[in-house]
């Protein structure tokens, strides 16, 4: 059995000729991504690493990474976005980047250990058993490397700010992107993480204001927040 739901491979792949445009469906990824990527690469500077991006999607993560000179591996099981992705790094000579069709369960059997960072954001919430996710980032991470994780939190605000408000009223995101039922709460991600072997190292909130339409990182993790955890030496 393969961790991942046919109907969201398939919404996702239905846009996936929309992923680089910044002004499209993704419009919040590209706004949110020179926030994680800076994140990410002053706890574990990027240039000369071997990266992994877990849910890579269209790439816009992978190829940031790729471009402060990290060598980047993309996996998704949408093959749709993976073309859009190669399509894009072959358009925008992006050095150093690869992508592939693969399970990170798969991957984790047949790569463990390979990998300084391993990234998996906005991508927990979309799968059926996420924890499994997170045991194989562990096993693909090598010993002292970083893996980071973005989701979004299971309470009444963040079912009214990330759907109602996001994908309803404001129109961020098509209506159906997200269930409520699959938020994790950082206390559940927290456990599987610590079940899997990882040490949290740092959490991040992430905030969006509609009237300026800017989005920021702060302490606030009841909607979307980030995760930074490594694997003991």
């Amino acid at each position: 059995m393969i961790n991942a739901d046919p109907q969201e491979l398939a919404k996702f792949s239905e846009l996936a000729h929309r992923w680089w445009d910044p002004e499209s469906e993704f419009r919040p990824l590209h706004q949110i991504n020179p926030l994680r990527l800076d994140w990410i690469n002053g706890l574990a500077p990027l240039h000369g690493r071997n990266v992994l991006d877990v849910g890579c999607g269209g790439g816009i993560l992978a190829d940031s990474m790729a471009r402060k000179g990290a060598q980047v591996l993309g996996i998704d099981l949408a093959s749709k976005p993976l073309k859009v992705a190669r399509l894009h790094a072959a358009e925008a000579g992006t050095p150093s980047i690869e992508y592939r069709e693969v399970a990170a369960e798969a991957l984790a059997t047949e790569m463990p250990e390979h990998f300084d960072s391993v990234t998996c954001m906005e991508m927990l919430e979309h799968v059926p058993d996420p924890s499994s996710i997170v045991r194989a980032c562990f096993t693909l991470v090598k010993p002292g490397g970083w893996v980071f994780f973005s989701t979004i939190n299971r309470n009444p605000k963040s079912f009214l700010f990330a759907i109602v408000g996001a994908e309803y009223l404001l129109k961020l995101l098509p209506q159906g992107t997200h269930e409520y039922a699959r938020f994790i709460r950082p206390s559940e991600l927290a456990q599987w993480c610590r079940d899997a072997g990882l040490a949290l190292h740092s959490t991040r909130g992430m905030q969006y204001n509609p009237l300026t339409r800017r989005y920021w990182l702060s302490a606030d993790v009841s909607v979307n927040y980030l995760f930074a955890c490594r694997r003991p030496e």
